[in-house]
């Protein structure tokens, strides 16, 4: 079907899908971590807009280690 839509895009359907796959699970758990991690029991959860919230320092305190790591 992917190839019917684009013919010269030349994707392949099975190999996006399972990245998408993987990039999901590698989401879910750092949001599930978040939530239920014994280290971060200063998250919340909002029902209306459906995301995770915190105060700024707890989000700077969570950020910050990431950022060192990255650069």
């Amino acid at each position: 079907m992917l190839e019917k839509v684009l013919p010269y895009a030349m994707l392949k359907a099975k190999p996006n899908l399972e990245l998408r796959i993987r990039t999901l699970k590698k989401d879910w758990a750092t949001v599930y971590d978040m939530l239920s991690g014994k280290e971060n029991k200063k998250f919340g959860w909002d029902e209306h807009r459906q995301m995770v919230v915190a105060e700024d320092a707890v989000w700077n305190s969570y950020i910050n280690p990431l950022r060192k790591m990255l650069k």
